[in-house]
């Protein structure tokens, strides 16, 4: 009998894979020499998360899609953070391994994928936040705006502004809103608005350098002390600091919409923030004034990121009813400044 010979196949191309929590462990130990590590994936999104732990040391290692972020972006990431450790900032910062290096390649599925590892934010997530949190949230995201507001990134950084945040965003839903037209045009026709009220401001009195863009107690965790670290810088470029004070609002908007908390109660816990961000760093009304506008752009520019990134991150849930729900959202956020 003819022995059957092996069936040979190409790999067939692959868009979005998952890399092996127990190669990466095998690999980081090398890299970094540790020892008796675990490796466990914690998130599959926007990018992928892994933990390291050895019930001593831990870390968190990230590895970025090259169709969210290309190699030139990551490093402006991991320039960015270590500028911010270097001067004391409370940030979770990239790891270097045994030769020095900050980002680590990988040759997967789909091409050339880069990954960093980062030193773990200690605590957790506080959704309800005290009146101590809240000073300290103010005063060290405000220590962060002194020193991004001053720095010039040898590599590259998205840059948030009307075209990059509100038309393209707009260009690229468009076809998401086939069904939905009632709801694009509120959404175009506010935006006409909405830029027409930021170019009434002097917005040479706003300060203007590298912001986070997602400024949401989801990204900072605090420790039994109250000791703060923010992490996850991947939205971060250069634009008006107030986005991140706007960013920030936005979470007691959401408590409010969700009878969370009371409007009463959501304005004086945001109140406490501002208070004590204006201990450390000047702050214009005008930038406050902005937050219903610069606070519209935030909603259409994450619209035109889940819709870009679909196949790979949002198709769970981005479809008709969450745009429809989406939108109302937005509607009631712009209304919400009316009253």
């Amino acid at each position: 009998m003819r022995a059957l010979s092996p069936i040979t196949m190409d790999i067939f191309p692959t868009q979005y894979s998952t890399l092996s929590s127990v190669a990466l462990k095998v690999f980081l130990e090398k890299q970094y020499g540790f020892k008796d590590m675990t490796c466990q994936l914690l998130i599959h999104n926007v990018s992928d998360t892994y933990v390291l732990d050895n019930g001593i040391e831990k870390y968190v290692f990230k590895i970025y899609r090259d169709q969210h972020r290309k190699l030139e972006e990551i490093k402006g990431e991991v320039e960015l953070l270590n500028a911010l450790i270097d001067k004391g900032a409370k940030v979770s910062y990239p790891i270097k391994d045994l030769t020095g290096n900050q980002i680590q390649t990988f040759n997967a599925a789909e091409g050339i994928r880069y990954g960093v590892l980062f030193s773990y934010a200690k605590g957790k997530v506080f959704n309800e936040l005290s009146d101590e949190q809240l000073g300290i949230i103010g005063q060290e995201m405000a220590a962060i705006h002194n020193i991004t507001a001053n720095i010039t990134l040898s590599h590259y950084r998205k840059e948030f502004n009307i075209d990059t945040t509100i038309n393209l965003p707009l260009k690229v839903i468009k076809e998401a809103f086939n069904e939905l037209e009632t709801e694009y045009a509120y959404l175009t026709n506010t935006a006409e608005e909405v830029i027409a009220k930021l170019g009434q401001f002097d917005l040479s009195k706003f300060s203007y350098g590298y912001c986070h863009y997602d400024f949401l107690p989801k990204n900072f965790h605090f420790d039994e002390d109250n000791n703060i670290t923010f992490f996850d810088f991947d939205f971060s470029g250069k634009g008006y600091l107030a986005n991140d004070i706007t960013s920030f609002y936005i979470h007691f908007f959401m408590d409010v919409s969700y009878n969370r908390l009371t409007k009463t109660e959501a304005d004086r816990a945001f109140n406490i923030f501002i208070e004590n961000y204006r201990k450390v760093k000047p702050l214009h009304d005008d930038e406050l004034k902005a937050i219903p506008y610069l606070g519209f752009a935030f909603w259409v520019f994450y619209l035109g990121f889940q819709y870009e990134n679909f196949d790979d991150w949002s198709s769970i849930f981005f479809g008709p009813k969450f745009l429809k729900d989406r939108v109302a959202l937005i509607r009631k956020w712009m209304n919400s400044f009316e009253e």
